[in-house]
Parts: structure tokens; sequence; C-alpha cells
């Protein structure tokens, strides 16, 4: 078993490698195990994907809830754990510094701040609130007795501001103000990808399930991506199987789906 300073060690040397890795997204504690079995070196949890796990909507749950889902998903796997913290939970950016802190003593190896607001009438922190609170995050994230890897994240593309400039003009406010890995999901072609990679000198994570986005592993890789993720995409394919089943059996009376399942036998032979 990993101490918690190896787990941040270890996620920090992913980052190095000549070219990417992948981390999934599990959202409870049986799709993580399921995933560390896979053979994963790292997981990084979805709100997304939790949030529908209590049926709840994405940005809805409070973070002493999901702090507490970190603790649960750190203490049953052994690789490390990212968790994507929303906005920090605030606006300011001590609030955002206080969840980083949180995040390390529940047992995450590393995290992800983005700049949305979550607020339909200003779905971005202006650059410089924005920078504000990545570098409070940043010194909080050094802080850590183990320390913590951040992730700033520029959510452009994903609030409707589909512009390019300005999203590597924030990601590189971010970079200078401490973030150790660059994110900006939404993005959907190669150029953009390729554009943000040549624009920074922080690692980049990329989101691979964009449904304009096209490319594999080898091909994320050769673009200079460290890190693909692919958000609460896992959690949307088991709620959608589920529902599926759900509705052949309320309006055909038929249970074809156990055909696309698999052996209880074979799932409990991946848990402890």
């Amino acid at each position: 078993m990993l101490t918690q300073l190896q787990k941040v060690e270890t996620f920090r040397a992913l980052h190095a490698r000549a070219s990417a890795f992948i981390i999934p997204n599990p959202w409870d504690i049986g799709t993580a195990r399921l995933l560390e079995h896979v053979g994963f070196e790292a997981l990084a949890t979805t709100s997304a994907g939790f949030a529908f796990s209590l049926g709840r909507r994405d940005g809805t749950v409070r973070r002493e809830q999901v702090m507490a889902h970190v603790a649960a998903l750190a203490a049953a796997t052994t690789v490390p754990l990212s968790v994507d913290l929303e906005n920090g939970f605030g606006d300011a950016p001590d609030v955002a510094a206080e969840t980083i802190r949180q995040a390390a003593a529940a047992g995450a190896a590393g995290g992800s701040i983005e700049d949305s607001t979550r607020r339909s009438d200003r779905s971005l922190y202006e650059i410089a609130h924005a920078v504000d609170r990545i570098r409070a995050a940043a010194e909080a994230a050094r802080a850590a007795p183990s320390g913590f890897v951040l992730t700033a994240r520029a959510e452009n593309f994903l609030v409707g501001r589909a512009d390019l400039r300005d999203t590597i003009a924030r990601l590189q406010a971010y970079q200078e103000a401490g973030a150790d890995v660059l994110y900006a999901p939404g993005l959907s072609s190669a150029d953009e990808i390729a554009s943000v990679v040549r624009a920074v000198d922080r690692p980049v994570n990329a989101l691979a399930t964009m449904p304009a986005l096209r490319l594999g592993f080898d091909e994320l890789s050769a673009l200079g991506v460290r890190r693909i993720s692919v958000g609460g995409a896992l959690a949307r394919v088991a709620f959608g199987a589920t529902l599926r089943a759900a509705r052949e059996m309320r309006e055909r009376g038929t249970f074809t789906f156990i055909d696309d399942a698999i052996a209880s036998r074979d799932l409990g032979s991946m848990f402890p």
C-alpha cells in the first residue's frame, strides 16, 4: 500500500512521461475498484457521475459530501486519486484554498479547480479573480503535508464561449499562478488541442469524450497531451444501460438486456 506521499509522487511522475496516460473516472467504490483491477495507474472522480449516483444534478452536491466521497474512494484503492473539485465550492480565493486542504486531508493526490461560476448570469470568473483563486489553491497545494497536484481548468468551451484565444490566455495565467496541470475541457479538434499544448509548458489534460473529437490514445499522445480523462462518460454509459434495461422491462416485458451483463462471479472476482 502506497503512503499518501508516495501516491502524490507517483501521480506527478505519471505526468512526466514521454507519452500520455489514461485516468478514468469512477463514481463510487465499486467502479473505482473495478478500474484499478483493470490496471489503470490513477483514477479521477467525476462530479457529474457522483451527483447522478445520489440522484442529484451535477453541481448540486455539497463540499462535505464530496470530501466524504473522496475519503471513501482513497481508502478503498491503492492508486493515486485526483478529485473533481468543481469551482472550489465558493467564489473567494480562500474558499478554493480550503477546498484543496480538505481534499488533501481526505487522501487525494491531486484535484482540479475550474473557472466556471456555475451561475447563469455570469458563466466564468473574470480572469484576474480566476487567477487569484488558482494562486490561493496552488499555495494550499504546496503547503499540503504530502503535496498535491493542482489542475487548473478553463471552462470556456463547456459554457458556450468557444474562444480559443481566451482559453489559452487563461491557461497561461493559471500556469504562472502555480498550477501543475492545465485542462480545457470541451476542445473538439486536434488543432485546438495542439494549440493549447504549444502555448503552455505544463502537462495538459484532454477530455477524450467530446462527440466531435474522434481521437484515440495514440493520436492524443502524439499531440503532446499528457493525461486523458473521460469525465462523467463511464457513469452515463452505466446509467444509459440501466435506463434501456428498465424501459425494455416496463414497455416490452422482456429481459434481453441480461445478454450484455457481466456474470456475478466475474464481477465479484475483481473485489476483495
